[in-house]
């Protein structure tokens, strides 16, 4: 009987017509599941996309809402419609609402970006043959925002360079106004953990490196910074002047000073006490030099810098004092600049953009008690502050192609916000980052 069966299995060991039904037996499973594994997963491809680009457009439109002050309480209502706009496929498969958009931190800043999440769910025949239970697919999307902005400033340095601001050493800068540097360079703005910084704002077109206690007030990546007053034209004053100390009196009541009148000037550096008119002093070339020991008055004047002169303010002692307030717009009245009296109103000294100053350039130094007032705009030299000057003001702003404090110095400035620089305005801005 054994003997038989194994005969018989022979003969079918024998016979190859049945091999391809055999084959096609075994491997029907595995291609119809295979067939039907595909099927699902082109499904689930084509939720995924387009789930991706209705999360991407949700968060784009709540975020171009948050950025508007106007409309940023809305910015759910808007993101909930983008996402309903921008579904089909899923339209049965999804429950979505504005609890699906919420706003979180991004990259230090404080509820800066809106995530919207979303899923699609539905029982596919072959995986939940396979599952017992139906398929969800999920996506995400992140976009960052920036309100619009007009930054003011009363310290802005104009150059394309890095470090275009720099503050180091154990200086002390006190300016809430702000500072802001045009330069799109990394590091524009460079501030060490040595020295002491208190403002309300840094504006860069680059990227800024300062302590940690400043993050919060650095905007970076403002592209829409500019220098205000670009296009105006220094004035002049053609009147040929001199410097001279003058004494009168006798014993106790002896005195030497100078009284200055507004012209043009070969230098000026004061050897006495001196007083400055009212008026634009052009110095076409040499020094300003203000930093001896002798007191220096000028109340409602302006210098001109030209021909290669260069600006020295502050002192060589502690003796000296230092008071200076610049013109205003009724003090151009009668003059060729009267049709742009505002916009020169409150400038203390302006810099011909071709005057090339001697290196180091413009100083502010030494041990002096000064009171200045106005802007220093020196749009083709550095202004260094060094040693341990000592400059307060009510209102000081200083626009330099460079600005370096270090040392000992303190500056400090108490304009208000309103009554600086505008540095520039930088658009709103949104950008999909997750």
């Amino acid at each position: 009987m054994i003997s038989r069966f194994w005969r018989a299995l022979q003969g079918l060991r024998a016979h190859a017509k049945g091999n391809a039904t055999l084959l096609l037996a075994v491997g029907m499973p595995a291609l119809i599941g295979g067939a039907g594994l595909a099927v699902d997963t082109a499904q689930w491809y084509m939720w995924k996309r387009e789930l991706q680009h209705a999360v991407d457009q949700s968060a784009i439109g709540a975020a171009w809402a948050r950025s508007d002050s106007d409309r940023r309480i809305y910015y759910q209502v808007r993101g909930v419609q983008e996402f309903n706009a921008n579904k089909r496929v899923t339209s049965g498969l999804t429950s979505f609402s504005s609890s699906n958009i919420t706003l979180e931190n991004y990259a230090g800043g404080v509820n800066n970006s809106v995530v919207v999440i979303a899923s699609a769910t539905k029982r596919l025949p072959f995986s939940s043959f396979l599952t017992g239970r139906a398929t969800t697919v999920r996506a995400r999307a992140q976009a960052r925002f920036r309100e619009g902005a007009t930054y003011q400033a009363c310290l802005v340095a104009l150059s394309d360079t890095s470090s275009a601001i720099d503050i180091g050493g154990s200086s002390i800068v006190r300016a809430q106004c702000g500072l802001a540097a045009l330069s799109c360079q990394p590091n524009a703005v460079t501030i060490s953990s040595s020295a002491t910084v208190t403002t309300d704002s840094i504006a860069t077109c680059g990227t800024a490196d300062v302590p940690s206690s400043l993050d919060g007030v650095v905007d970076e990546g403002v592209t829409g910074l500019s220098d205000y007053y670009a296009d105006l034209e220094p004035p002049t004053n053609n009147t040929a002047r001199t410097y001279s100390c003058a004494t009168t009196g006798t014993g106790r009541n002896r005195t030497t000073q100078a009284n200055l009148q507004p012209g043009t000037y070969a230098g000026l550096v004061v050897s006495c006490t001196t007083v400055l008119n009212p008026g634009i002093y052009v110095i076409n070339g040499g020094e300003l030099d203000l930093a001896a020991n002798y007191n220096v008055t000028g109340s409602n004047v302006m210098f001109v810098l030209k021909g290669g002169a260069r600006l020295k303010f502050g002192g060589n002692g502690n003796s000296n004092r230092i008071s200076l307030t610049p013109m205003q717009a009724a003090d151009f009245i009668g003059t060729p600049y009267a049709s742009l009296a505002d916009r020169y109103a409150g400038m203390l000294v302006f810099e011909d953009r071709n005057n090339n100053p001697a290196n180091p350039g413009h100083l502010l130094n030494g041990n002096s008690t000064s009171i200045i007032e106005g802007l220093i705009y020196l749009p083709d030299g550095e202004m260094t502050v060094l040693g341990t000057a000592d400059i307060a003001a009510q209102c000081l702003q200083i626009s330099a192609w460079k600005i370096t404090i270090s040392g000992n110095a303190e500056l400090e400035t108490l304009c208000p916000a309103s009554s600086t620089t505008t540095a520039g305005t930088a658009p709103a801005e949104v950008r999909l980052v997750g």
